[in-house]
């Protein structure tokens, strides 16, 4: 159960800058004054950040009655987006991620204002009745959120065990094994065109590639 969100004035962590001290498909670490800060993150987000350099994420902290999760974005577009999703009947911080690892904030807006939902089933765990309901609840408040802002920059190399990282990446945003497999089959071509291609760019183009099945 995710308890209501916390509005700003009572100390919602909004923002978060500081030097990137770990990345992984999914999350990074970001130390603040001497502490390290974990933030999951999306596939497209984890691009953008470089080991040893400054990052500024904007943040969403998600209240439940046995833990608080930190959400980083590249942009404030997406965090407000990730935020407007959870308003939907059924959706949490997990099929929101998804949703927005999968299509743009700009994707999902064109998406549901148009209700698309053969676009919002590309997203794992979103099916055609979720799909419906989304478009019912969340059409006449899509455009209360803000165009996208620029990404940031790509990252640096990637670890070794790019597969591994991937697959569990893809699992943990919904897809099965056998379709993590095999979206890390499609994009292993990248690996020997590039060896330092950074880990969150194959786990984005694999993300491509699932999207467009």
């Amino acid at each position: 159960q995710v308890l209501p969100a916390t509005p700003p004035e009572a100390g919602m962590i909004a923002q978060l800058t500081g030097v990137v001290a770990q990345v992984g498909p999914t999350s990074a670490v970001i130390e603040v004054g001497g502490f390290g800060v974990q933030a999951v993150c999306s596939p497209n987000t984890v691009a953008g950040l470089r080991l040893g350099q400054r990052a500024t994420l904007a943040t969403s902290l998600v209240v439940r009655e046995d833990s608080l999760t930190l959400y980083g974005f590249a942009s404030a577009d997406e965090r407000e987006f990730f935020e407007l999703l959870l308003t939907a009947t059924g959706v949490g911080p997990k099929l929101a991620q998804a949703a927005l690892a999968v299509l743009s904030p700009d994707e999902l807006r064109r998406a549901i204002a148009t209700e698309n939902l053969l676009q919002l089933c590309k997203v794992p765990g979103i099916g055609r009745k979720g799909a419906q309901r989304m478009v019912i609840e969340l059409k006449d408040k899509v455009n209360t959120v803000g165009l996208a802002d620029e990404p940031l920059a790509a990252a640096g190399p990637a670890p070794e065990a790019w597969r591994g990282q991937v697959s569990q990446g893809l699992q943990g945003l919904g897809w099965s094994a056998k379709d993590a497999d095999a979206a890390c089959d499609d994009v292993a071509h990248l690996t020997r065109d590039d060896p330092q291609v950074n880990v969150a760019v194959l786990m984005r183009a694999a993300l491509q590639t699932l999207a467009r099945k």
